[in-house]
């Protein structure tokens, strides 16, 4: 089983200051979702293709070349010919400013506006394009800082840096292996209760019991409780395997 990683990588202070006058007042909300996705699909470890792109965004996919077009002019986002977009320098301290907004606004509407795990996400989509950097750093503050929202996602700090650390899913476990749930997926509230009656959250213990082939059910004991899963749901769940 292949477990490649990828640490943190730090973007300057220099970069940072040098970029932040411009990039909130220069971009719409839909070109700061574009980032944000486009940061996201790279994390496969390639270009992030014009369908991919679209099918994140929910939109169509002619849409997408005028949009990267335009955010190559601000150069914000290099697009490669028939290959797809990869964010520059800037770029990606927008994207990684963004993801930090919407992640500690999960962390507060959570830990301190009482909203469940499943609620947050489309709510924090709605306020991470209107939230300012201070408030932003107020809310941090007030919950000590947090480094993971509560689907275990890295939050990144205000100097741009983030845990860049590829996982491996239940999906890729064997037989026998047991791991510790690290992150999932958030954006599907119903796919979050679903693991939620299972107790599968950042921090529970899970052994691999049984994976039938071609794609079939993982059998799994979580936390000592023995349940069946498919293929797809195990693939959306990330973990930190424990040594023998």
């Amino acid at each position: 089983m292949a477990r490649a990683k990828r640490r943190s990588r730090p973007v300057s202070r220099k970069v940072i200051e040098a970029a932040a006058p411009d990039t909130p007042t220069t971009l719409t909300g839909q070109a700061e979702d574009y980032l944000k996705a486009i940061y996201e699909l790279e994390q496969r470890g390639s270009a992030a293709g014009t369908n991919d792109i679209a099918a994140r965004l929910g939109i169509a996919a002619a849409s997408v070349s005028g949009m990267i077009q335009r955010l190559a002019r601000l150069g914000i986002v290099h697009a490669e010919r028939y290959r797809g977009a990869r964010l520059t320098t800037t770029g990606r301290v927008a994207a990684l400013r963004l993801i930090r907004r919407h992640r500690i606004i999960e962390c507060y509407l959570v830990e301190r506006l009482g909203y469940g795990w499943d609620d947050v996400h489309h709510e924090a989509e709605r306020l991470e394009h209107a939230a300012s950097d201070e408030l932003i750093a107020k809310m941090a503050e007030a919950l000590g800082d947090p480094t993971e929202d509560p689907h275990g996602a890295p939050i990144p700090t205000a100097e741009g840096e983030v845990d860049e650390t590829r996982l491996a899913s239940i999906a890729d476990l064997g037989a026998g292996e047991r791991a510790t749930v690290v992150r999932v997926s958030d954006r599907d509230p119903a796919f979050l209760r679903y693991l939620a009656e299972m107790g599968i959250r950042p921090g529970a213990q899970v052994t691999v019991l049984e994976k039938s082939p071609f794609d079939g059910p993982v059998r799994l004991l979580v936390d000592g409780v023995e349940y069946g899963v498919g293929t797809a749901a195990a693939g959306q769940v990330f973990v930190k395997l424990k040594p023998e």
